[in-house]
């Protein structure tokens, strides 16, 4: 069992695994986050509208999943970042 990153409490990873459902390829053992500290946001990825999380110290919705911004890396070799700067739907 790891300590939350946030607030070093232990991470309940059934919880966890729970509330990270809606994001592809993910589980518990990608996040150092327990699931009082972050937010699961369904549908914001721009590239495949699927979910993204949001660590709730941090003010903004992502626009990249993880996998999506990890496909980019991988496909552009340029890091995107969590956010784009133009939306385009």
């Amino acid at each position: 069992m790891k300590p939350c990153h946030n607030c070093q409490a232990v991470i309940d990873e059934y919880t966890l695994d729970k509330q990270l459902e809606p994001l592809r390829d993910l589980t518990v053992d990608d996040f150092h986050l327990c699931s009082d500290c972050v937010t699961v946001e369904p549908d914001a990825c721009v590239e495949c509208g699927g979910a993204v999380y949001v660590p709730r110290n941090v003010s903004f919705t992502p626009d990249y999943c993880p996998a999506c911004r990890s496909d980019l890396i991988e496909h552009t070799g340029d890091d995107p970042g969590w956010t784009c700067d133009a939306v385009s739907h």
